[in-house]
């Protein structure tokens, strides 16, 4: 692969006034993470898909191994810990990595669905962690699928993986089993085969099994404890760069027994950021009258907040918002959100009414926590969500034989 420039040219270094012309959107249709699948798909020969990703070269037997919460900068941020990663990122060793986006909001329902569906979340519909379910007026959970609703209502949308083994090539997922058989699992990753392995390095040497047992094979696996001790202890802390090593090993010792004419893709879902446990870091709209007036519900996450205003509130929550927050934040109306693309280049229908009427998006190291609605979400040491570099970068590394 070429190293490309401009999915993380859009990142400025140096600050920008807040405002929504200075919002870095994710490159939906040639560099995001619902890019990638049809990508390979189309490789593969299945009917329906391009190559969006054009500098990927087909492969007979292709892997995507998802790492929950590794983003792009904290992989080149620690080589230490990750010796085999960065060696996939080092030009001058053979390797060709680079960051792709993830989509708005970079949290992982949102992610998983755009990578199975390789659809940008307003298409396939899970734009946010939690979301108001526009039939019911409810809050619902994206990731713990509560309350439950009828999984092929809310995303309709055949999987990559479901067309891919409808025309014929060998498909499955390796994972834990506790997926198995979950809504997220049945809208965003179902088609084919799924195989539940305990332990990493299970599902590594099973991955590889099923990569060699077929001529063209689509093989997806994951690896989720990076992203639980970034939440529990920051993206810094020594349980979570044990988490990193530990990955970084189990990304080499599939590597090592990929099977002739395969192809391995490393990528994830969100990168992260800590936040500093301090009331001018963590705003608690639990306790803040001036950003609870006119708010029916608060939807999203810390760092990627969906705003639902009672009736004909609307306007006036988002003036408040920009006033009190839009020097941290960017602060969008949904119809200016849904305009300036965050959400990708079309949202349909039935996504409309879940998107805020107010949505804000963290710039600075802040989130906007609710203590006592979300008191496990607001303790968190590591978040993510937003559009910053550090979330939206994800990496896509490749190995190939």
């Amino acid at each position: 692969m070429a190293q490309p420039t401009t999915t993380a040219s859009a990142w400025p270094d140096e600050p920008v006034p807040l405002s929504l012309d200075t919002a870095p959107v994710p490159a939906y249709g040639s560099g995001s993470l619902a890019d990638l699948l049809p990508t390979l798909a189309a490789g593969l020969g299945v009917p329906g898909f391009e190559h969006r990703i054009a500098e990927l070269a087909p492969a007979d037997r292709v892997c995507v191994f998802l790492i929950d919460g590794l983003g792009w900068e904290q992989v080149r941020a620690h080589p230490a810990e990750a010796p085999f990663l960065t060696s996939l990122l080092d030009s001058s060793r053979g390797g060709t990595g680079r960051p792709l986006t993830a989509g708005f909001p970079a949290t992982t329902a949102t992610s998983l669905a755009s990578v199975g569906t390789g659809l940008p979340p307003g298409a396939h519909g899970l734009v946010g962690y939690t979301v108001r379910d526009p039939g019911t007026g409810e809050l619902m959970n994206q990731l713990r699928w509560r309350p439950w609703t009828p999984p092929h209502v809310w995303q309709p949308y055949p999987t990559v993986f479901t067309l891919a083994d409808a025309a014929g090539v060998h498909t499955a997922q390796v994972s834990s089993p506790a997926f198995q058989d979950t809504p997220l699992t049945k809208v965003a990753l179902s088609g084919g085969t799924f195989h539940g392995r305990l332990s990493g390095e299970e599902r590594m040497d099973f991955t590889a099994d099923r990569l060699a047992g077929a001529d063209r094979a689509l093989v997806y696996t994951y690896y989720s404890e990076v992203d639980g001790a970034g939440h529990r202890f920051g993206v810094d802390s020594d349980a979570w760069r044990g988490q990193l090593m530990h990955a970084d090993q189990l990304v080499q010792r599939l590597a090592e027994q990929l099977p002739a004419r395969s192809a391995l893709y490393v990528t994830a879902d969100h990168g992260m950021v800590d936040i500093p446990f301090d009331e001018e870091s963590r705003i608690d709209f639990d306790e803040d009258w001036e950003l609870r007036a006119g708010v029916a519900l608060l939807g999203g996450e810390g760092r990627a907040r969906h705003v639902y205003a009672v009736p004909g509130a609307a306007n006036d929550v988002l003036a408040c918002w920009r006033e009190v927050l839009g020097d941290r934040f960017w602060v969008a109306g949904r119809e200016e959100a849904i305009a300036a693309g965050w959400f990708g280049p079309h949202v349909d229908e039935r996504v409309h009414g879940r998107i805020g009427d107010v949505v804000a998006a963290a710039h600075d190291d802040v989130a906007l926590t609710a203590s006592l609605a979300e008191p496990h979400e607001s303790a968190m040491a590591g978040m993510h969500g937003s559009m910053t570099a550090a979330e939206q970068l994800v990496p896509l590394l490749e190995v190939r034989t």
